[in-house]
């Protein structure tokens, strides 16, 4: 069986809300916001990407009500990896019989995503979007 191609990993920072990260990344580090999903107080999530750098903030609110990150029990932890992936098909069976806290789905945004809790306690969110180049 052929390993899965993991492409590219992204950090995920949990806070509380945006607005001061988003100060600190955007205003005094100069990233850029390219994606922002709005959320009922504000911005619930974005992505921001500096100098060949791109992270994803997220509120511990919108990590809560989602139902795909139900199985994450959330205890704190300030940071989970977002990884793409070539073939979302190879990586679910190289790590068959691993922890799933969220399972196979197709996202808003065109992804299809399956979450695991590697052995460290870690989250990490795999993800495959159609007609990326590899």
């Amino acid at each position: 069986m052929a390993l899965p191609v993991c492409r590219k990993a992204t950090p995920v920072l949990f806070v509380e809300t945006l607005a001061p990260s988003l100060a600190f990344w955007r205003d005094r580090l100069g990233f850029a916001i390219t994606t922002e999903v709005p959320g009922e107080d504000g911005p619930a999530f974005a992505i921001l990407a500096g100098n060949g750098i791109e992270l994803m903030l997220q509120t511990t609110a919108s990590l809560a009500a989602d139902p795909h990150a139900a199985a994450m029990d959330w205890r704190g932890d300030r940071s989970s990896l977002f990884i793409e992936v070539d073939d979302i098909d190879a990586l679910a069976a190289a790590l068959d019989g691993c922890e799933v806290v969220a399972p196979r789905h197709d996202t808003f945004y065109g992804a299809t995503e399956i979450a695991y809790r590697e052995p460290g306690g870690h989250f990490v969110t795999f993800a495959a979007f159609e007609g990326r180049d590899a």
